[in-house]
């Protein structure tokens, strides 16, 4: 991507994973998450990427929330919608289910992996499984994706990944131009380093866009926001992702998380994408 194309910056505002004991403006309630929403956009983000909750906040797969959480977000704030569609576990024609709910964008894994945590000082692995995404999984939520006219967004956690897009493009299931994330620093993916990540870009076949998504690397995840950056990718922060901000200091929003990525973009040289912007990059509307 040129340096002179626009960022697009995604706030990922809540996840599934962590809870309010964690960071307390993770948001439950689908009025919460349209707050949270309206405040990341305020600070630049032109797109939301949801993983839906129950107002409990228990992690929720169900069209439902999906939709309760998508109509509150829409109704307060005019932002690309981008769908999580990754599960352990949950058949695929469920994960298609949701999509109906008004997804513009909708992330796709596009490998099987380890998937851990490990624990320094206690020597040990506190988390470990295998994320499976095997290719007739994948090929069957972009055969929906395309039916809905919804815009995947390749999520590669590493270089393997970023080599499944051209057979998929060849298949012809897979349209050009892409969107793809590189996503960095789960344990069993590529380690979070600007080396890493242009290795990456370099085999992300032409014409597309891409970005970057830095998870639970603390105050790391900014020295690779300015990575790609200065690669000409676009870049995803919130609360899902990690607390921090720069200076170690929890984040109390959302919007915090943003602003600072949108100030960095400035400070870049580049230029924050608008909601219109990113919407024509890629074709999402």
């Amino acid at each position: 991507m040129p340096l002179n194309d626009p960022v697009l910056i995604t706030c990922a505002i809540s996840g599934a994973v962590a809870d309010r004991d964690q960071c307390p403006a993770i948001p439950y309630t689908p009025a919460e998450y349209a707050a949270e929403a309206r405040r990341a956009a305020d600070a630049g983000a032109c797109m939301i990427h949801i993983h839906a909750r129950t107002p409990a906040g228990r992690p929720s797969l169900e069209v439902e929330d999906f939709r309760a959480i998508t109509e509150a977000i829409t109704a307060a704030v005019d932002v690309v919608i981008n769908y999580s569609t990754g599960a352990i576990g949950v058949p695929v024609e469920h994960r298609i289910a949701y999509l109906r709910a008004q997804a513009d964008v909708a992330a796709l894994n596009m490998g099987s992996m380890n998937y851990a945590k490990y624990s320094r000082s206690r020597r040990e692995f506190v988390f470990a499984t295998v994320f499976a995404n095997p290719f007739d999984e994948i090929v069957a939520l972009l055969e929906a994706m395309n039916e809905l006219g919804i815009k995947p967004e390749h999520e590669c956690f590493d270089l393997g990944h970023v080599g499944s897009l051209e057979p998929l493009m060849h298949k012809g299931v897979l349209r050009p131009p892409l969107h793809v994330s590189c996503v960095m620093g789960v344990l069993g993916g590529a380690p979070p380093t600007a080396r890493n990540l242009a290795a990456m870009v370099d085999h992300i076949p032409a014409g597309g866009h891409w970005g970057l998504i830095g998870i639970g690397i603390g105050r790391g995840q900014w020295g690779l926001v300015a990575s790609a950056l200065g690669l000409g990718g676009s870049v995803r922060v919130g609360l899902e992702d990690d607390f921090y901000l720069p200076g170690g200091e929890m984040a109390r929003s959302n919007g915090e998380l943003v602003e600072r990525a949108a100030r960095m973009t400035q400070d870049a040289g580049r230029q924050v994408a608008t909601v219109a912007e990113a919407r024509a990059l890629l074709k999402a509307a």
